[in-house]
């Protein structure tokens, strides 16, 4: 027997069966999608305008200009075809950029629960139409503008009125109207669409919900002002060459100028804003794959950076596959795999139905709701389903709710309460010796595992309801076990987050002895490491630090306790990510450091106050973010490290020579030449490569670390000074000794080529030697060597491209030349990565040795 509308019988109304799907389609197709004003994607035109705009094509262009007034038509045409090749590149990479942000955004699109042919389902949003029946639920934004059918409702319409108290709306009231864009903060209901998208008052007003501004990440700000530093050098250097060689040594003002520009597009790394772009985006996208969507990009930077992982035990470490596991009142007690329930179970089994919320979503009722549908008679169950008159909702202070019905027989009301055993064991004044030997059974089963809810009746005869519910009489009929088991992959993601240094911390609602047994059971140490919300408003904030240094389970944790524990976790230097669903959880999730709202169960409030997104609500799932996260750090790095290590031999081969009055080693041509194979090198290759063995198994950086400065540039600068020495000393020993300029030139130009794959693959892998460096990690790296050897083929076999590069009639010497040098460069970076990996030898830790211990910081900032 399907439940009935529980709503107070003189606001009941016959459930509507809604719209048909092909009448929703075909008005959809008429009226468009529901859908506010937004900001349109980015025109092609706009993106050729902002790359032409950068300062290396605004550098090619007038090398370009000059080449075409000396008369060098092929140079210049060479450069014109450069700047457009590059820059169909940079745009395809910022289109496909593009296409991952609208990917999230579609992913991110807001959702609507609607009534069509009878049936409840979950749509998108933009394809709710005029006349869709919604149902409305706690924490939902309405996406439509509609007229209340049904329910009783409290509403924030503080985004329309600027009223910051929530409204109470109700069916009492005839012709009460909901507007799209509020907020549900209580209640349940269903409404009917009057209007959708630019329709609606929020249409009207001109709001659009989709228009907030991305807020800059620390990584963005870091490359921008390393992109500052390194322009300010360029054109210090630029223009101090150009002075240089017109002024002082006697060269023409046009040829100075094209000396300069080579040095500026040298020393320029317009590289970083395009791979950290880039890379967080696909990144984000690649999460999305895994289930986690990102809301924020800039948070995939954070993810990285985790220390403490704050989650819900219920869906996220359990299945959230509420079933009934036990009966039990008095001294009997009925498991539900023993077969059909007794009947002296049935008034337990009634008023707990009773006492079910309409329209219920919670897994606990659902469960209910089915067993009663199993095994109780229709006369029961419609006596269940009646209309109740009153209710008594659950709050923070009781953790328990009561129903009242108007009495079949005789005057009166009839009551049936459910809630945490403490909260109704307190309602029903038992004798403390038998309240001491009920509570003892529901510890017993709580240490199972098992979630247990109890079940009270009573009477209410006097006409003046009480405020309270515990100013009404009940009798306790007994309680209700419930088994949600622990998800398949919770443990090893639990056991793979502490080998990565991160701490896995349970935060629940639930009885300490449920919370512990389940936490046990993925790995979450021993029993006796918890506290309760109970204890946490009687410590100061100090003391609350303190006991959180060894603590992996807080129970009967209300979501404004959550945000205290957040802010006492930050105040330790943690880095706080944090899984919640509810209304209430939006303040902690805004507050933590990576906010996590479920996708599945989470409300519309919890998904807009998070960064990330559980689509499947799986705790593996957010584990493999991190991973990713780090994953994406750790490319980031490397592309750094790539860019500042190529960029010193070209800045060396492109100043010194033109210092020493030597012949210009590297034209702009040469330059250009080199661009193409380091941009598809940064954000192509780099961002494909896979994890290290030890991207899980060290501890997570510090906020402060960034690859754009610190170790890890001085890491690259390493690199490619050794290069650029190697480079440069050749280039002048040549010279010093005569060699003929097309062999000095090429062999140079040819090994420099080549030093540039070699750095790509000496950084691609760190963790291992160099000597041993493999194609394995990155399905990339052997495009880009093909790349190259094609590239250096073209310069030797085709005469116009050798001509450009000033390598006319290139000598068979140059070949074993360049390839002696480049080896020697091979050697250095050799060398490095075996100081390196001497230094940064991965710590492997035992995921048991870090459960409950205290991290160094937290006792730095306790003594």
């Amino acid at each position: 027997m399907p439940p009935a509308d529980r709503t107070p019988a003189r606001n009941r109304s016959l459930r509507p069966s809604g719209l048909g799907d092909d009448e929703a389609a075909e008005r959809l197709k008429k009226s468009g999608p529901n859908l506010l004003p937004s900001v349109k994607h980015k025109a092609l035109w706009r993106m050729i305008a902002e790359v032409l705009a950068e300062p290396m094509f605004l550098l090619l262009i007038v090398a370009a200009a000059l080449y075409f007034r000396l008369g060098d038509a092929a140079e210049a045409i060479f450069l014109s075809g450069s700047v457009a090749f590059v820059a169909t590149l940079t745009i395809a990479q910022s289109r496909r950029t593009q296409r991952a942000l609208e990917a999230l955004r579609d992913l991110a699109a807001p959702r609507a629960r609607v009534i069509r042919n009878g049936i409840e389902k979950h749509i998108s949003a933009a394809e709710v139409v005029v006349d869709d029946v919604l149902v409305l639920g706690e924490g939902d934004r309405i996406c439509a503008d509609a007229k209340l059918l049904d329910g009783s409702l409290s509403v924030d319409e503080s985004l329309l009125t600027g009223e910051s108290v929530p409204v109470d709306k109700s069916q009492v009231e005839h012709d009460i109207s909901l507007s799209a864009g509020t907020v549900i903060t209580r209640g349940t209901a269903i409404a009917q669409v009057t209007a959708t998208g630019s329709a609606t008052a929020m249409g009207r007003i001109g709001q659009a919900l989709s228009t907030t501004q991305e807020p800059i990440s620390i990584l963005q700000r870091d490359s921008r002002r390393l992109v500052w530093i390194f322009a300010g050098a360029a054109l210090l250097f630029a223009f101090s060459l150009f002075v240089l060689q017109w002024l002082l040594q006697g060269h023409g003002p046009q040829e100075s100028l094209l000396m300069a520009i080579a040095l500026a597009m040298a020393i320029l790394p317009e590289e970083f804003p395009v791979v950290l772009t880039i890379f967080l985006a696909l990144g984000a996208w690649r999460i999305a794959r895994r289930g986690v969507l990102t809301r924020r990009v800039a948070s995939v930077e954070t993810l990285g950076t985790i220390s403490v992982l704050a989650v819900d035990k219920t869906g996220t470490l359990t299945q959230n596959a509420m079933e009934l596991a036990e009966l039990a009142m008095s001294s009997e007690t009925h498991r539900t795999a023993d077969g059909p329930m007794p009947p002296q179970f049935e008034p337990l089994l009634v008023h707990a139905l009773m006492a079910i919320s309409p329209h219920t979503f919670d897994p606990m009722e659902k469960a209910i709701s089915a067993y009663a549908r199993q095994w109780l008679p229709p006369e029961a169950q419609a006596a269940a389903y009646r209309p109740f008159a009153r209710t008594y909702e659950l709050t923070p202070a009781l953790m328990a709710m009561t129903h009242a019905f108007v009495r079949e027989a005789g005057e009166g009301h009839d009551l049936a309460a459910k809630g945490a055993p403490e909260a109704i064991l307190a309602l029903c004044n038992l004798p403390s010796k038998e309240r001491a030997d009920i509570d003892r059974r529901i510890q017993a089963l709580a240490a199972q595992g098992l979630r247990v809810i109890a079940v009270a009746s009573g009477q209410w005869d006097s006409g003046e309801w009480p405020d309270s519910q515990r100013d009404l009489k009940y009798r306790f009929l007994g309680w209700l076990a419930f088994r949600d088991p622990p998800r398949p992959d919770a443990a090893a993601a639990v056991s793979e987050c502490l080998r990565a240094g991160i701490r896995v911390i349970m935060m629940t609602g639930d009885h300490p002895q449920t919370a512990q047994a389940i936490a046990a059971q993925v790995g979450l140490g021993n029993r006796g490491n918890y506290i309760t919300g109970d204890e946490i408003d009687t410590w100061s904030d100090r003391q609350l630090a303190r006991r959180l240094a060894d603590v992996t389970v807080c129970a009967r944790v209300r979501p404004l306790q959550k945000l205290r524990l957040v802010r006492a976790f930050q105040q330790l230097d943690h880095v706080v990510g944090m899984t919640g669903d509810g209304v209430n959880d939006a303040p902690a999730l805004k507050a933590a450091d990576v906010g996590v709202a479920m996708g599945r169960r989470g409300t519309d409030v919890a998904r807009e106050a998070a960064a990330l997104v559980l689509l499947d609500d799986s705790f593996s799932s957010l584990v493999s973010a991190i991973r990713q996260g780090r994953l994406i750090y750790d490319n980031i790095a490397k592309a750094s490290r790539f860019i500042v290590a190529v960029h010193a031999p070209i800045v060396a081969l492109a100043i010194v020579p033109s210092l020493l009055g030597w012949p210009m080693a590297l034209t702009p041509v040469a330059i250009v030449m080199l661009e193409i194979v380091i941009d598809p090198a940064c954000s192509i290759v780099f961002e494909s490569a896979h994890a290290s063995g030890t991207l899980m198994t060290r501890l997570p950086r510090t906020k402060e670390e960034s690859p754009f400065f610190g170790g890890n540039l001085w890491t690259g600068i390493a690199q490619g000074t050794g290069i650029a020495a190697v480079l440069t000393a050749s280039y002048a020993l040549m010279n010093i000794m005569g060699t003929a300029p097309d062999v000095a030139r090429p062999a140079t130009f040819l090994s420099l080529v080549f030093s540039v794959f070699l750095l790509a693959l000496a950084n691609h892998d760190t963790a291992r030697p160099f000597s041993r460096a493999s194609f394995a990690g990155n399905p990339r790296l052997m495009p880009l060597l093909l790349s190259v050897l094609a590239l250096m083929a073209a310069i030797l076999l085709i005469p116009i491209l050798s001509s450009m590069l000033g390598f006319a009639n290139v000598s068979p010497q140059a070949h074993p030349l360049a390839a002696l040098i480049a080896a020697v460069s091979g050697g250095w970076l050799a060398l490095l990565a075996a100081i390196q990996r001497l230094k940064n030898l991965p710590q492997v830790r035992s995921p048991r040795a870090l459960i409950g211990k205290t991290h160094h910081h937290d006792k730095l900032r306790l003594d």
